[in-house]
């Protein structure tokens, strides 16, 4: 069995107490806790050399600029980019994809061209992809589900045709928690000449990811689902590509030269940096990924395996139990767990949870389209990681069995 609890000492947040109880945290989908050493980088960049990072000659400024680079060479060698110029720093995922959608698919769609994206999409992939079809008369089509939750592979090989210009996916279900053939999927949109985008951000904090071997055209994650610091996003694209777009942000830093009726704009990446960037996120990142290179990906897989193998069977004894998503033959399933408890709305099992210490999502987590074609308004998610416990899930199922009777329904 992998056992998370040598990590719980580098997590400070997790020795507190919620509601008077210790802290079951178990919404990792949304985000992650941060480890001592993240926090440590993040102080010791404002305690130690907080300045502006391209700009100034005096070594605060040249620290400064150091420490961001180097958060783009680490981050290019962590998801295995030809070269740093290919890594673009965004706020988050949610900007990294609207950059591809404003830069990318406003520039080259156009009327009779079409884009292919999941169901299973979150917004971030969804919305900027509804603007682009809406701006430029292209059509917007949708990969549907197999009955267990997986993409139908039918879909993946009727839908992506000679049209297809841009195919969007992610590489797992912020929902279901399933992973995507994105590989499969990005061969498929080449072979019809078409560019692929990754939505990475379930993926990149819990396995191994080689946007080379994937083949992505464009990979977006954020540093906050991955132990690192809000506020810091990445945006990976093939160098070829990358150059050949507009800037989606103008200002200070991204320039090279600026006259008074015209600009010429800087090379990779500062085309697409424009202003004062986010330096302590990028040493919080830096120190997220040295974080988790320490421990492993295989390692990290094993601890969410076991928890999922521990949760499901007890999950399925419970009547008022409804899973989605959570079919474990084709051996893809990752650590999060999308459920509803029969006849009680998914905010008022998370609010109950909450009572007891017991931290899980409640809504549509940002895939409203996804909810309607399963049926369900709302669901409530559990999402494992790193530092979670069997002593979580423990805690997790009892304050499950008592949410009925709260409410007055009985077992």
């Amino acid at each position: 069995m992998a056992d998370a609890q040598e990590f719980l000492k580098d997590f400070p947040l997790l020795h507190t107490e919620m509601n008077g109880r210790p802290i079951a945290y178990l919404d990792n989908g949304a985000t992650t806790q941060k480890p001592e050493q993240v926090i440590k980088a993040i102080c010791g960049y404002y305690g130690g050399c907080n300045a502006n990072p391209h700009r100034g000659a005096y070594a605060l400024s040249v620290e400064a600029t150091e420490i961001y680079e180097n958060a783009r060479k680490r981050t290019a060698a962590f998801i295995g980019a030809k070269r740093p110029e290919e890594i673009i720093f965004t706020k988050n995922a949610t900007e990294a994809l609207n950059l591809v959608a404003y830069s990318y698919g406003l520039t080259n769609l156009k009327q009779g061209d079409e884009i292919v994206i999941t169901i299973a999409e979150h917004h971030s992939n969804l919305v900027p992809w509804q603007h682009v079809a809406h701006a430029t008369g292209a059509a917007l089509k949708y990969i549907y589900l197999e009955p267990d939750g997986n993409l139908s592979d039918e879909d993946i090989e009727t839908k992506i045709t000679e049209r297809t210009k841009l195919v969007a996916c992610t590489q797992v279900s912020n929902v279901l928690g399933l992973k995507n053939d994105v590989k499969k999927i990005a061969a498929k949109a080449h072979s019809v000449g078409a560019v692929c985008v990754v939505d990475g951000s379930q993926s990149v904090a819990h396995q191994k990811v080689d946007v080379q071997e994937i083949d992505a055209d464009f990979f977006a994650f954020s540093g906050h689902k991955m132990l690192s610091p809000m506020g810091i996003g990445v945006l990976y694209g093939k160098y070829d590509l990358l150059d050949a777009m507009p800037p989606f942000l103008m200002g200070g830093d991204m320039i090279e030269y600026v006259e008074e009726q015209q600009t010429t704009y800087a090379e990779l990446p500062a085309k697409f940096e424009a202003g004062t960037q986010n330096v302590g996120g990028a040493a919080g990142l830096t120190a997220a990924i040295d974080y988790l290179e320490g421990i492993g990906f295989d390692r990290i897989e094993a601890i969410e395996k076991d928890l999922v193998d521990y949760a499901l069977p007890q999950l399925r004894e419970l009547p008022f139990i409804e899973l989605y998503g959570c079919d474990t033959k084709r051996g893809n399933k990752t650590g999060i767990i999308a459920f509803n408890v029969k006849d009680v709305h998914p905010h008022d099992v998370a609010t109950i949870l909450d009572s007891t210490g017991v931290a899980v999502r409640a809504g549509h987590h940002c895939a409203q389209p996804l909810h309607r074609y399963l049926g369900l308004n709302a669901s409530c998610r559990a999402s494992f990681y790193l530092y979670n416990t069997r002593e979580d899930v423990d805690r997790w199922i009892a304050a499950l069995k008592k949410v009925r009777g709260v409410l007055g329904y009985g077992a």
